[in-house]
């Protein structure tokens, strides 16, 4: 798969997550089965696309954490029951709007 439609795809998932969850606190999105259902599937989603990058285009950029999205993707397919909610939380509050804005410089 070429490159440009990773980001492209990987951008997708991480809009989708950022959209489902806008308005959401940490309690009301650990209470919403179904959301948080869509959103560690988009996650899983978004990890599986760091696999397939290309080795040069993931060296040439760092500021992506590839290894850090393949492993919770590994996490979640797994250990589904297992996931933490608030690790999940923190993911799409804190790192996928930073994650978003890099994948944009690079479409």
């Amino acid at each position: 798969m070429r490159n440009e439609i990773v980001v492209q795809k990987m951008a997708g998932y991480v809009a989708k997550v950022l959209d489902y969850c806008r308005g959401y606190t940490y309690d009301s999105f650990a209470a919403d089965i179904k959301l948080v259902e869509a959103c560690v599937f988009n996650l899983s989603q978004l990890g599986e696309l760091c696999r397939v990058a290309d080795d040069a285009f993931t060296k040439a950029h760092p500021e992506i954490p590839w290894r850090e999205m393949y492993g919770l993707r590994n996490r979640i397919v797994h250990d589904y029951e297992g996931v933490n909610l608030m690790l999940v939380w923190e993911i799409i509050s804190e790192d996928l709007p930073e994650l978003q804005n890099t994948l944009k410089q690079l479409l």
